[in-house]
């Protein structure tokens, strides 16, 4: 932009659409050449008259690093030109890591309980669901020109709306987050145990699951989570996806090294461990054990439904994501996101088929735990543990950045970028989760009950009711197709919250623990 040229300056509604209440803003220029003709001229004149406040003085004159004002449904915010600068690659990197979270570690014990082909249907099915959500809040922000879930919250309701997509994103990512320093902390000190062959701990601090994660949480998870922008973490989730492809590789080596049936493992004389292993039956007939079933059905096979229903968990990311992308728009969002999925629909398939077709019905809910059965201290699993570890790590940061946005929109919703109050809320919310995770091990259960209430909202309620509030009528009836659609979408929200909530309350009256959450 010049000032010699102050006709060629941005309109104010072109600013407003541009504007991003999370105390950034895109440079409108750029918005307008990208953005605009990517989208079409139909999206900035519903902008238009969505918006019925006007910010002040935004056509004077403004250099790049000048701040400007813009007021969003009497409420004035203050924004920093903002220029998205993660690739496309980084963005895929960033979406597929918030994904891929330690659910994939039960997936094979899920398509145990409902069959190779109910599995893939299913699987399937919540990919396209995935998808659709994403479409919807892309949609939404598209409209109205903002790039928070929670300010689609308030603009769809107003400060409930506002508060209830903040608290929802919280709590999830909170138990998240907690869930997976729960893995650090119990599976951090039997690696180290095993690797260094102690039958017996005698009390060693590096055995202590509770050093574990205090250590883990300040060495490697509170530098990436003090980063300014999320973009900055694309590589570290290159190398957390990494990691989850080399236990995908060691999954389908194992299926063709280990036979079946397998015994349990068991310590030689010698001073060597190894497993016992049965060998083939004399007569060459397959052992009705090993068996794959297409399809299944048995009391285990409805839990199936809301693990698979939340696998594809990262709605809290997409618009965080999509602020730090390079020349955003819609469309280039929406190809990030269907690339990440489909990626993950890939990765999820392989992992659950090959571990599987590895024990078949004596694949455990937690897969790692199932070769441990055969051997222990076998070197190739304790690698993919570790790096199982490594991935849920750097996975912890990305979960983190939207919880302390949404934590800034509720409490410093009118403050721009503050460096002391970015790295406070960053200390307070893993102190607070490592207290939990040390003091607290029986939170989990409350967590289940959070992730069975929070998740629905934001993959399938929340994007849809957002939807219909947002969209003009004048554009979208509310008996158009794409509406009752989206209704259709919250409808299949609440049955999954009900099926979910009635599984974790029949576990709890029956002492066992099966509803777990994919994510």
């Amino acid at each position: 932009m010049s000032e010699e040229k102050p006709a060629e300056t941005i309109a104010p509604e072109a600013v407003e659409m541009n504007a991003i209440p999370n105390g950034k803003g895109h440079d409108g220029a750029d918005e307008i050449s990208g953005s605009a003709k990517d989208d079409g001229e139909k999206e900035a004149a519903v902008a238009n008259s969505a918006s019925s406040h006007k910010p002040d003085n935004a056509a004077s004159n403004l250099p790049e690093s000048q701040e400007f004002l813009a007021v969003d449904d009497k409420k004035t915010q203050r924004f920093t030109d903002f220029e998205g600068k993660t690739s496309f690659g980084m963005s895929v990197f960033n979406l597929g890591n918030a994904i891929m979270g330690s659910g994939i570690l039960g997936l094979a014990y899920a398509m145990a309980n409902a069959g190779v082909v109910m599995f893939l249907v299913l699987l399937t099915v919540v990919a396209v669901l995935s998808s659709y959500s994403i479409h919807l809040l892309l949609k939404c922000s598209g409209i109205v020109g903002i790039r928070a879930y929670e300010q689609l919250g308030y603009r769809a309701f107003g400060t409930p709306g506002k508060m209830a997509a903040g608290i929802a994103i919280t709590l999830q990512n909170i138990g998240a987050m907690s869930s997976y320093l729960y893995i650090v902390k119990y599976e951090f000190p039997l690696v180290i145990q095993a690797f260094l062959k102690v039958d017996k701990p005698a009390g060693e601090w590096y055995l202590n699951g509770n050093y574990m994660v205090v250590i883990v949480s300040i060495a490697v998870i509170l530098p990436l989570a003090l980063m300014k922008q999320l973009g900055y973490l694309g590589y570290t989730s290159g190398f957390s996806l990494c990691c989850m492809v080399f236990f995908l590789v060691a999954v389908i080596y194992k299926k063709f090294n280990l036979p079946c049936p397998f015994t349990e493992f068991a310590f030689n004389s010698t001073t060597t461990h190894s497993p016992i292993l049965n060998t083939t039956d004399p007569g060459g007939e397959m052992d009705d054990k090993c068996i794959p079933k297409m399809a299944n059905l048995n009391s285990q096979t409805a839990y199936t439904i809301p693990i698979l229903a939340f696998a594809f968990v990262c709605h809290p990311e997409v618009l965080p994501i999509y602020t730090e992308l390079r020349n955003p728009t819609k469309k280039k969002m929406q190809h990030v996101a269907n690339i990440s999925i489909a990626v993950m629909y890939i990765m999820y398939f392989l992992a659950a088929l090959f571990g599987y077709l590895t024990f078949y019905g004596e694949v455990e809910a937690e897969l790692l735990h199932t070769y441990s059965r055969i051997d222990p201290y076998d070197t190739l699993i304790l690698c993919v543990r570790v790096a199982v570890l490594t991935a849920v790590t750097l996975t912890v940061p990305i979960v983190l950045f939207p919880v302390r946005r949404a934590i800034q929109q509720m409490i410093f919703p009118n403050k721009t970028f503050y460096w002391p109050r970015h790295i406070a809320i960053a200390l307070v919310l893993l102190t607070l989760i490592n207290l939990l995770v040390i003091f607290a091990p029986n939170i989990l259960g409350i967590f289940g009950v959070i992730g069975a209430t929070s998740a629905p909202c934001l993959i399938f309620i929340f994007p849809a009711v957002f939807y219909i509030r947002i969209v003009p009528k004048e554009d979208e009836p509310l008996r158009s197709p794409p509406k009752i659609l989206a209704a259709c979408f919250a409808a299949l929200g609440f049955l999954f919250m009900t099926m979910s909530l009635s599984f974790i309350i029949i576990d709890w009256t029956s002492g066992t623990s099966k509803a777990a959450s994919a994510h």
